[in-house]
């Protein structure tokens, strides 16, 4: 059983698994020593999102099968790198996220009343 757990101190929902996401690809934004990126924020991206992030150099939506990447639409749930969703939030980009499947160590990136600000699902 896994000891990951959220933002809201409870165990880590899964994110996503069409497409699978994660840093581990097994569908929840689990961190580990070899995530140097801090996969930690389940969000729902936007277009405006896709967008910012691909002018910042991550092309979200080009497929790569290769690596066994569908590419990304909005609407479709992704772990992103904690510090980009906090450039995202500065100008006013940040997707909406998942509280229940965003790992808690997103918040040593991310106050929680952003990510609550930000919110999909309930606020506890």
């Amino acid at each position: 059983m896994s000891r990951d757990r959220n933002v809201l101190g409870e165990p880590l929902a899964p994110c996503c698994h069409d497409p699978v996401t994660g840093f581990y690809r097994d569908g929840f934004c689990r961190v580990g020593p070899t995530d140097h990126g801090i996969h930690a924020v389940c969000a729902m991206v936007t277009e405006e999102f896709l967008a910012f992030s691909s002018g910042q150099g991550n092309d979200l939506v080009t497929p790569h099968p290769e690596f066994g990447f569908p590419g990304l639409k909005p609407g479709d749930r992704w772990c992103l790198c904690a510090s980009r969703w906090k450039e995202a939030a500065v100008v006013g980009l940040a997707p909406p996220v998942i509280l229940s499947a965003t790992h808690e160590k997103a918040l040593d990136t991310i106050p929680l009343s952003k990510l609550q600000q930000h919110a999909l699902d309930a606020i506890q």
